[in-house]
């Protein structure tokens, strides 16, 4: 009877002294470190230095040139400069698609950023949560592994049969492997957090140290990030084709010279001229097309962007309100299931209620308490998501 109660209790409790052996981690701590060691925010951080850069190109002015040139006849020499002009509607135009540009480029960081934070934050749920199981199911195999017991002492003094026994020993089996593998559900949750916090270890180096509480308040979005950033990118799209359709014509310059070594007339001869290009071969239609294509795709997306961000902030809404609501509910269920299950093992152990009995309460109350603890995950996930959904555009979040 020793060596059983040993191996059950070390079969359910092996991951105990890993645990005082991890360092624990709050909410905040894990989102903070996915965020400075999240590999994907690489990728935005590029996206929004190749949309500053744009931005550098689209501002700078186009360099004059110069030339020399000789000749025999007179005059001999000739220097001409060539100044281009920017004509100031088209740079205008120019500027601003190339600032919206960046400012969406910002946005889709800061939403990157929130991505991240939502998943650290999620997974970090499914840690705690798996957490919580494991202790339920830790206290539901040494309560089986009790019952049994009672069970071989009143068959020992007459009041039970051997079937009650078996009955018993299944009872006390299930749960140990219940135990056995929400133990492995929680060192693969934390194996997973530490994927998302960027960590390479092999081991087991964290533990979630939060309680599965009520989740706070959450906030009721309206027009998303990843809607306003593609809405940007419209209007950047746009002006972009704007430009396109106004630059037929190649940028005019004025050429300034002058002309030296000429026998008949002595001195400097200046020289003045304007250059401007004329659309015979090409019509910019190249161009025209490409803008016209972004401009498109940009639409697009934007129709996309407004109809994932309503669908999923209706999922969200709906998944906290159920989720709370049951979570209430699950509230009350606890206390009446665990009320139940008590007065049916008094009643046992005073001969007044059958084996059967027992079991059924307590898986009851069981089942509850995991179901009270998949509601509570629920509901986190849910808020998580919501506040996601809800961010306003902030300055702070360029890279």
């Amino acid at each position: 009877m020793r060596f059983r109660t040993a191996v059950i209790v070390a079969c359910v409790v092996r991951a105990a002294p890993i645990a005082g052996q991890l360092t624990p981690m709050t909410r905040a701590d894990a989102v903070a470190a996915a965020l400075d060691r999240g590999a994907r925010l690489g990728v935005a951080r590029a996206d929004t230095a190749v949309a500053g850069a744009q931005l550098l190109a689209a501002r700078a002015l186009p360099n004059p040139s110069l030339s020399a040139s000789y000749s025999k006849s007179f005059p001999q020499y000739h220097v001409n400069a060539d100044i281009p002009i920017d004509i100031p509607p088209l740079r205008s135009l120019r500027v601003r698609s190339a600032q919206i540009a960046l400012d969406a480029a910002r946005l889709r960081f800061q939403f990157a950023r929130a991505t991240i934070a939502l998943d650290a934050d999620t997974t970090y749920t499914h840690a705690v949560a798996a957490r919580e199981r494991l202790v339920l199911s830790r206290r539901n195999a040494l309560d089986a592994d009790s019952l049994l017991h009672m069970v071989e002492r009143r068959r020992d003094a007459g009041d039970a049969s051997d079937m009650d026994v078996e009955l018993a020993r299944v009872n006390a089996g299930q749960q140990e492997n219940i135990a056995a593998g929400d133990s492995l559900t929680l060192i693969s949750s934390l194996l997973d957090l530490q994927a998302v916090l960027g960590m390479t270890a092999e081991q087991l180096t964290i533990s979630a140290s939060d309680s599965l509480s009520m989740p706070p308040s959450a906030p009721n979005p309206g027009r998303t990030l990843n809607e306003t950033a593609a809405a940007m990118s419209l209007e950047s799209a746009t002006l972009a084709a704007r430009l396109q359709h106004r630059s037929i014509f190649s940028t005019p310059s004025i050429a300034l010279g002058f002309e030296n070594h000429d026998p008949g007339q002595p001195g400097i001869l200046p020289t003045f001229g304007l250059g401007i290009g004329l659309p015979v071969f090409d019509r910019n239609r190249g161009a025209i097309a490409q803008a016209e294509a972004e401009r498109v795709r940009a639409a697009a997306e934007l129709t996309l962007a407004q109809v994932e961000a309503r669908n999923q902030i209706a999922h969200s809404l709906r998944q906290r309100e159920n989720a709370l609501a049951r979570s209430e509910r699950d509230q009350r269920l606890v206390v009446s299931a665990n009320r139940v299950a008590a007065m049916s093992l008094t009643a046992y152990r005073e001969g007044a209620a059958s084996l059967p009995n027992v079991l059924e309460a307590q898986r009851n109350a069981r089942d509850v308490l995991a179901q009270y603890i998949d509601d509570l995950t629920a509901a986190w996930i849910a808020t998580a998501q919501l506040r996601v959904l809800a961010l306003a555009p902030s300055p702070t979040s360029q890279p």
